[in-house]
């Protein structure tokens, strides 16, 4: 676990970092799944396919280094996704996704959404035990997702 001391800071989206959105995601993408259309243009484009329509990008410094990252797109006006979650392979195990998960969540609430839903692949097997311990339960899966990959829609009612 981290040690306490040493607490990890959420930074918003800046030009600067953009490359680390995508240096952090593809590597996972690449080693479970195919890079999928949706993701290459995602990962290239935060700003226009996240941030110019109402989301957000953060990234996750600890100990002056990024380990993680992840996005919140609306849905609607009272929802938002869950994307792009990830956390370096070195810095896992250490707290650091359940603490990524409760500043989602109070994040989420001061914006005064409703909920936060989020696809994925019952084949990440710790995400999906890191959504449930979070209260986020298993929904139908809609005919059509952005990801071919996606076996499994979760939601988080606030």
């Amino acid at each position: 676990m981290i040690d306490e001391s040493t607490k990890i800071k959420f930074l918003p989206f800046n030009e600067k970092l953009a490359s680390k959105f995508y240096d952090l995601n593809i590597i996972w993408l690449n080693e479970l799944f195919l890079l999928e259309p949706y993701d290459k243009y995602v990962l290239n484009n935060p700003q226009t396919s996240i941030i110019d329509k109402g989301g957000y990008v953060f990234f996750i410094e600890y100990n002056e280094e990024i380990v993680g990252t992840f996005a919140l797109m609306p849905c609607d006006i009272k929802s938002y996704e869950l994307m792009k979650m990830t956390v370096k392979e070195s810095h896992r195990r250490k707290g650091i996704g359940n603490q990524i998960m409760m500043f989602v969540i109070k994040f989420c609430e001061k914006k005064k959404a409703k909920s936060i839903c989020l696809y994925s692949n019952t084949k990440l097997i710790n995400a999906i035990k890191l959504y449930k311990n979070h209260r986020f339960k298993e929904i139908p899966l809609p005919d059509s997702s952005p990801y071919d990959r996606a076996d499994i829609k979760m939601i988080h009612h606030l």
